[in-house]
C-alpha cells in the first residue's frame, strides 16, 4: 500500500517516519460470497464451503504472531459469511494482533454494525463507482444501494472507515465521482487499487487500463492528494498494486517541495515498494500460503506444515526478500529508481510472460522517469 496523504504530512511537516513494525497478512477466512465480482482474484462463490476450522486458524494465529505478522486483513470472499469470524478477530486482538476488515457490505445493519466498527480496527467497504457502474461491475442489481448504506452506518459511528475502489477500464470514468462521494459523505479514507492480472481478473484481462489511461488516473489521484493536505481535508488517499506511482507521486512533490526532494526520496526508499514475500503474505480458504493475495505459486499450506516453516524457508521467499529485486529483467533491469518499486507486481510478470522476474507490464513511466 502506498499511503500519499501520510507520506505528504511527515515530510512536509516534519514528522517521524512511518514504519510498518511488522507484516501484514492479507487473510481469506472464506472463498464463499454473495457476489460475483469482475476483477475477483479468488473466483468467490455462495456454493463454497469453508475448509479451515477455527481452531487451525487460531493455532496459525500465534505462530504468525512468533513471526512478526502485526496486521491480519480479514478478507474473502465476504468475510462476514463466516459465523466464527467474530470469535477469530477478537483472538488476534488478545495477542495484539492489529484487525482491518475488507467487505462489500451488504451484511451490515443497523443492530451489528456498532459489533463490527467496535470488533475491527479499521472497515474497508468495496465501492466500484456509481450505481449503474457498481451493480454491473459486482454483479448485483441493487448492490450499490446496500452498500452505500453500509459505508453510512458505519461512519456514524466515528469509526474509522474507508472506500474501496477498483480501477479498470470498466470504472475508470467513476473515479471522480468516487472521490466526490467521500467529500460528500466525510469518509475519512478512499483506497484504490489497481487490477492484478488473478482469478477473474485474469480472466477479464481485457478491462485493464491502458498505460495512458493509468498514468491519467494516478495524475488525477496525486492531484487530489496534494489538495486535499493543501485544503486541510480530512481524507486520507491510498494507493495498492502499482508502486509505480511512488516515482510520479516523487517528482510531483519535487515540483512543490523541492528542499524536501531528498527526504521524500529516502522515506520512499524505507517504504521499499512491492512487499510481496517481505512484509506481505496471503493465506487462501484453503490454507495455502503465498507471498501476496494475487502471486502464481504457493510456498507451504498450514494445513500440511507449520506456519513458521513456512515463513522461515524457501528459496522463493529469499529471492522475493532482496531490496531492490535488482534480478528482475526488462525494463527493471537498468531502471534507477527500482529501489523504490522493487519491481512492481510479479503477479502480473508471470501473467503476461511466464516469468515471475520479468518486468511488470503495467509500469508507465518514461525512460526519462526511470532515471534519477
Amino acid at each position: 500500500m502506498f499511503r500519499l496523504s501520510n507520506l505528504i504530512s511527515s515530510v512536509v511537516e516534519g514528522k517521524k517516519e512511518r514504519i510498518l513494525d511488522g507484516s501484514i497478512a492479507i487473510w481469506n477466512f472464506t472463498n464463499r460470497c454473495n457476489l460475483s465480482c469482475m476483477h475477483c482474484y479468488s473466483k468467490s462463490t455462495l456454493d463454497e464451503i469453508d475448509t479451515l476450522t477455527t481452531k487451525q486458524i487460531k493455532k496459525t494465529i500465534l505462530e504468525m504472531k512468533k513471526n512478526g505478522i502485526k496486521f491480519i486483513i480479514f478478507s474473502g470472499g465476504e468475510p462476514l459469511t463466516r459465523k466464527d469470524l467474530f470469535e477469530i478477530a477478537d483472538f488476534c486482538k488478545e495477542n495484539g494482533i492489529i484487525t482491518y476488515l475488507s467487505s462489500n457490505g451488504l451484511y451490515f445493519t443497523k443492530t451489528n454494525v456498532q459489533k463490527i466498527v467496535d470488533t475491527f480496527n479499521y472497515i474497508g467497504i468495496s465501492i466500484d463507482g456509481d450505481e449503474p457502474t457498481h451493480d454491473y461491475f459486482r454483479g448485483l442489481k441493487g448492490a450499490y444501494k446496500e452498500t452505500l448504506k453500509a459505508v453510512k452506518l458505519a461512519n456514524s459511528t466515528g469509526a474509522k472507515v474507508g472506500i474501496r475502489f477498483t480501477i479498470t477500464k470498466e470504472t475508470i470514468n467513476s473515479l471522480e465521482y468516487i472521490f466526490d462521494l467521500a467529500e460528500r459523505e466525510n469518509i475519512p479514507k478512499i483506497y484504490i487499487s489497481h487490477l492484478v492480472y488473478s482469478g477473474r481478473g485474469l480472466d477479464n484481462l481485457e478491462m485493464d487500463l491502458t498505460k495512458e489511461q493509468r498514468r491519467t488516473s494516478v495524475e488525477f489521484i496525486l492531484k487530489k492528494a496534494f489538495e486535499y493536505y493543501e485544503t486541510a481535508r480530512d481524507i486520507e488517499i491510498v494507493t495498492g498494486n502499482m508502486e509505480m506511482d511512488a516515482i510520479l507521486f516523487l517528482n510531483e512533490f519535487s515540483k512543490k517541495y523541492p528542499d524536501l526532494k531528498d527526504i521524500m526520496r529516502k522515506r520512499l526508499v524505507t517504504w521499499g515498494g512491492n512487499s510481496a514475500g517481505r512484509r506481505l503474505l496471503n493465506i487462501n480458504s484453503e490454507g495455502d500460503v503465498r507471498p501476496d493475495p494475487f502471486f502464481p505459486l504457493t510456498i507451504g499450506n498450514i494445513l500440511k506444515e507449520d506456519f513458521t516453516n513456512i515463513w522461515q524457508d524457501g528459496n522463493l521467499l529469499n529471492q522475493l526478500r532482496v531490496h531492490p529485486r535488482k534480478q528482475i529483467t526488462g525494463l527493471c533491469s537498468d531502471c534507477e529508481q527500482i529501489d523504490i518499486c522493487n519491481g512492481g507486481s510479479r503477479a502480473r510478470a508471470y501473467a503476461i510472460s511466464g516469468d515471475i522476474w520479468a518486468e511488470d507490464p503495467s509500469c508507465y513511466l518514461s525512460l526519462e522517469e526511470r532515471r534519477r
